[in-house]
């Protein structure tokens, strides 16, 4: 039994498939199945169940996860030690985000953190929110850029990075454009372009409109804000966006305050509690230390 044998199975089984664990490791697909394989033959039990869309531990194979975990644990306390001695960080850190706006550059930082620290492994995954939180939770990830509609959840810590209005943006001959303002009523059985399901900032959107009647239809969607603006203009939907958009700075659009109460764009650096590994810490770190004041 090897070492990296132990560090496959725990990526498969975090990722749910062997291509992700594959992109994870950095490694190519055909060296992480055999592996694992070796590592079923070396034990004389099945520890993945392949059958369905999503690889999922055996009942055998979740109490040899869990051991592996500890391992991999106990191995990396030992490398952390020499590593403090040394002044070096080592080690694997993994961050995701929403989306990289005008206030914190998530791949940039990423990117010159790896450079600086060759001995970490860094990756990163751009997810909705809801994705990026159970990651977080679930101990796949150890920091993400998350959109917030409301607090975090209590068993997460984090650190707000933008706080913004929203504003609806309509072409220019749209009956709204003239409007000082646009609240929910003024949404009522109009067509919306939103962003996709699990986006912080369309659940807050479907929120204050819950009891509007007739109901907005959410006739088209995209994760890009930019995307969502040229919708817009094209007359798909009204475009509810956070106001720093700068897809919005065009003459083919118009743009209103959207006025529900409590309701604003707000992204929030997140990440589990406790004490994280020193590489984590470390990112964490630099990308705080990189969040850019919004402009007043």
């Amino acid at each position: 039994m090897q070492l990296h044998q132990l560090e496959y199975l725990v990526a498969v089984v975090d990722e749910g498939g062997f291509t992700r664990a594959a992109a994870r490791l950095r490694v190519a697909q055909p060296g992480v199945s055999a592996q694992v394989r070796k590592l079923e033959r070396e034990l004389g039990h099945t520890l993945l169940d392949r059958s369905g869309h999503r690889v999922r531990p055996t009942p055998v194979g979740m109490e040899v996860v869990a051991a592996a975990r500890a391992a991999l644990d106990a191995v990396a306390g030992v490398r952390r030690v020499v590593d403090d001695l040394d002044g070096l960080l080592r080690g694997s850190v993994r961050a995701g985000m929403v989306g990289s706006g005008p206030f914190l550059d998530v791949p940039g930082v990423v990117a010159d953190f790896s450079a600086a620290h060759p001995h970490v492994v860094c990756s990163l995954v751009e997810q909705g929110s809801g994705p990026l939180v159970e990651g977080l939770r679930a101990g796949r990830l150890d920091v993400a850029l998350v959109g917030a509609a409301g607090p975090l959840p209590e068993d997460l810590e984090g650190r707000t990075v933008s706080e913004q209005p929203l504003v609806v943006a309509v072409p220019p001959d749209h009956p709204l454009a003239s409007s000082p303002a646009a609240g929910p009523d003024d949404l009522a059985g109009r067509d919306l372009v939103l962003p996709v399901e699990g986006n912080a900032l369309r659940e807050a959107v479907e929120l204050a409109c819950a009891s509007v009647s007739p109901a907005p239809r959410v006739t088209a969607s995209a994760s890009d804000p930019t995307v969502l603006a040229r919708m817009a203009a094209r007359g798909l939907g009204l475009a509810v966006l956070p106001s720093s958009v700068s897809a919005l700075r065009t003459e083919e659009l118009t743009t209103v305050p959207f006025t529900a109460p409590g309701v604003r764009s707000r992204l929030v650096l997140a990440w589990p509690p406790g004490e994280a590994s020193p590489a984590a810490a470390a990112l964490r770190a630099a990308l705080l230390d990189a969040v850019v004041a919004p402009a007043r």
